[in-house]
């Protein structure tokens, strides 16, 4: 991991503490800005379907930009980070360059996931290989880079959508759906069921902020059964798959010898997925997600069948008349001072 020092403004300490499930109304316009990292910074790790050793980069972008990953192990061709790039979503979501479908990208949900906690809307994305480094199979060292370089205000405003009507999608006893909320954000409850003692059922709600994600989702692994990994290594996944960087359960037994993060790190894992995928979104979405036993397909097509009704969301209006103040681009203005006073 690179190092460095990073100059940031103080942050306020009158302002209290919310709990994961607090939020703020959202109120007729919305003005957030976009961000983007502040300093290149890199990484390297093991794929865990391909099990080959990739290196990662991520690079600042200017506002408009959005997630854009580049193989650079095939001539630097682009892939943009959008729910209707995703081809497959098999245990991982990988995106592919509509153009060339052969440029492919996997496992990408557990940075998205990251980038959308943070709110890092604009990156370049560089990697040498099919799939990104799983690390250690959670968001936890993606958010440690990103909290190393810090974030940069950008001076646009992210485009936002209010959810309008219910959308729903189901598979058997599985759905995902997107509600209306008159709260600001997204909330999240998402609730498993597994026929395996050690996981069992479990449900967890949480409002989505940047302290939401780092302190209750980002250190929560991906899982499996250890009677399903000769299937995964038949299939060609899961090569670079160890008890290093997932939790690998049998019966009631967790095989981990250092055991779980958290007792509910199974459900928590999976609404961290579900932030990651959707992040395809390319938008700020005020809603609710609700899902039961929901993976990355049913997140992809519930996010399909949002973006094609357009019914179902509005983009939220925003006032321009604060748009060239510092409360709203703090970043932005103190750079600008710094410079002149310089």
């Amino acid at each position: 991991m690179d190092r460095m020092q990073i100059k940031s403004l103080p942050r306020p300490t009158n302002i209290p503490r919310r709990s994961i499930w607090s939020h703020l109304p959202l109120t007729q316009s919305y003005i957030a800005p976009e961000h983007t990292i502040s300093t290149p910074i890199s990484c390297c790790g093991i794929g865990l379907h391909s099990g080959k050793y990739i290196n990662l980069k991520l690079l600042p972008a200017p506002a408009g930009t959005g997630v854009i990953f580049r193989r650079t192990d095939m001539s630097n061709i682009s892939i943009r980070a959008c729910y209707d790039n995703v081809v497959d979503t098999t245990l991982s979501t990988v995106i592919a360059n509509p153009k060339n479908p052969s440029i492919k990208i996997a496992t990408i949900e557990h940075l998205m996931a990251a980038l959308s906690g943070n709110q890092i809307d604009n990156i370049i994305v560089e990697c040498d290989g099919p799939e990104l480094p799983v690390l250690d199979g959670s968001s936890a060292q993606f958010n440690a880079l990103l909290e190393q370089v810090g974030r940069q205000t950008l001076l646009a405003i992210i485009p936002s959508i209010k959810i309008l009507k219910t959308v729903r999608v189901e598979s058997k006893d599985a759905f995902a759906e997107l509600v209306p909320s008159t709260y600001e954000g997204l909330t999240l409850t998402l609730s498993i069921d597994f026929p395996v003692a050690a996981i069992g059922k479990q449900i967890f709600k949480m409002h989505l902020t940047p302290e939401n994600f780092k302190n209750e989702l980002a250190h929560c692994r991906t899982f499996t059964l250890k009677s399903e990994i000769d299937t995964l290594h038949k299939m060609g996944l899961a090569k670079g798959g160890s008890l290093d960087n997932a939790i690998v359960v049998e019966g009631d037994i967790i095989l981990n010898p250092n055991g779980l993060r958290c007792k509910n790190e199974f459900v928590k894992h999976k609404m961290l997925d579900a932030i990651g995928d959707l992040a395809l979104s390319n938008v700020r979405i005020h809603g609710e997600f609700i899902g039961h036993k929901s993976g990355h397909k049913l997140n992809n097509l519930l996010l399909r069948k949002l973006m094609s009704d357009k019914e179902a969301w509005c983009y939220l209006p925003t006032s321009t008349t604060r748009a060239a103040s510092p409360e709203i681009f703090p970043n932005f203005f103190y750079k600008k001072q710094e410079k002149q006073e310089a």
